[in-house]
């Protein structure tokens, strides 16, 4: 019996580590090996650019006696060009001052459209919201042509102030839609103990829907800086003066002479003016990822 009672414990070893292996495999197959694949495709962009960035030009155009994914004699002289010989700084700071203002304008304008859309409950509110979020899917390639005509006759081109004005026709319908689904997961039970004690709409909307809001919040907010710092076509279309050039038109405009192109320059740019957009999602990543996976519960 003692002999058959340990090969039973032996057989029921040996399957559990079978078991355990098949499980391992089956996760590094299913789970592991995607998400490698994933990180390398989406990381490789970036590895480019820093590799070209620190490459000299030798290296950059002798691919036959150089590893094009590797760096022999680093160099910092592409940056110090960008920094120091062209005006990338000033590109840089007009870019953010762009991308933060119509950012809060579009919030500020998100929000009070939002609020009112899906707490006030007007008839026809629903239609409204939708035609809002459709006015999103019009082309920027369609609309720049009014718009420029537009800016001229304020006398704001040339001007970052254009840019600011214009950049919330495509950020306020996406940032109303998506603010109101988040407003929609919000208790309405907690503003009607507000409108109880006497509170007024904008008391509710400032001490109760905001600081429950906040994850949706960010989550528009990231998502109105991005666009703001790439967009292109209109920031090509209404800026002609260098000084007053964002980063994604400046780096391209700027940084290429007639057929020449500065590529260790232009990937530093590149590199460089992911940076800021990289280190904002690092701070409201939490904030984010709630907005997208999860909503206030009673």
């Amino acid at each position: 019996m003692s002999e058959a009672a340990a090969e039973t414990k032996h057989s029921a070893t040996d399957t559990s580590e079978m078991l355990s292996w098949d499980s391992k495999a089956r996760r590094v197959v299913v789970l592991y090996l995607p998400l490698l694949c994933f990180l390398i495709i989406l990381l490789f962009p970036f590895y480019w650019m820093a590799m070209t960035s620190f490459k000299p030009n030798a290296e950059l155009y002798d691919l036959e006696n150089h590893n094009p994914f590797w760096i022999s004699s680093p160099t910092l002289s592409h940056i110090y060009h960008l920094l120091f010989e062209t005006a990338y700084p000033h590109w840089l700071w007009t870019t953010m001052k762009v991308a933060v203002a119509s950012t809060f304008l579009s919030l500020f304008a998100s929000t009070l459209a939002a609020y009112a859309i899906q707490r006030l409950r007007f008839r026809g509110s629903q239609y409204v919201g939708l035609g809002i979020y459709l006015a999103y899917l019009v082309p920027q390639s369609i609309l720049f042509i009014p718009l420029a005509t537009m800016v001229f006759q304020l006398g704001l081109f040339d001007s970052p102030l254009a840019l600011i004005l214009v950049y919330p026709t495509f950020l306020v319908p996406f940032c109303t839609w998506l603010l109101i689904g988040y407003f929609k997961s919000i208790p309405y039970e907690l503003e009607e103990c507000a409108l109880i004690d006497g509170a007024t709409r904008l008391q509710i909307l400032r001490q109760i829907t905001l600081p429950l809001a906040v994850p949706g919040l960010i989550s528009a907010g990231i998502f109105s800086f991005t666009l703001s710092w790439n967009e292109f076509i209109y920031a090509l279309a209404f800026i002609q003066s260098s000084e007053n050039k964002t980063v994604s038109v400046a780096i391209l405009t700027e940084l290429v002479t007639g057929d020449v192109y500065q590529w260790g320059a232009l990937m530093a740019g590149a590199l460089l003016g992911s940076l800021p957009v990289a280190i904002f999602y690092s701070f409201f990543v939490d904030y984010y990822v709630s907005s997208l996976t999860g909503a206030v519960k009673e």
